[in-house]
């Protein structure tokens, strides 16, 4: 009976982590379109209130409003930001773990193609996915 119990419950979760990736993958690709446009208070926006960015070779930034300051500078020097999401995995209800990659191209001349990885924590408010802790590093 246990048995049948779990598997029962893994059937109901399953489906629902499905959809939180594909929620995980949208929200990447409203981010990744925002920062290339420029359009850093959206991009501040996808954080919680407190959050961390732990960027490669750079000191920590914390909270939305010193995030969305990074975030302008960043924009000044690279763009054409992509992302891709390799794997999420649930931390319990309301948080999850995401691995991805990433592009982006910097500005000046010649432009030059930075590739690396990254890991977010996402936290769950409500029905809406928001970054809580977000670090990358580059491949080289």
């Amino acid at each position: 009976m246990r048995n049948a119990s779990i598997v029962v419950a893994m059937m109901l979760v399953t489906p629902a982590l499905g959809q939180d990736k594909a929620t995980i993958e949208k929200m990447n690709e409203s981010f990744a379109t925002a920062f290339n446009k420029g359009d850093t208070a959206t991009v501040a926006q996808m954080y919680v209130e407190d959050a961390y960015l732990l960027p490669a070779g750079s000191p920590m930034v914390r909270g939305r409003s010193s995030i969305q300051t990074f975030w302008t500078k960043a924009g000044e020097s690279v763009g054409d930001m992509k992302l891709t999401t390799e794997d999420v995995r649930p931390l319990g209800t309301d948080a999850a773990r995401e691995i991805g990659t990433y592009g982006l191209k910097t500005k000046g001349s010649p432009a030059q193609e930075v590739v690396g990885k990254y890991v977010v924590i996402g936290q769950k408010i409500g029905s809406e996915w928001k970054l809580a802790t977000d670090i990358w590093n580059t491949d080289k």
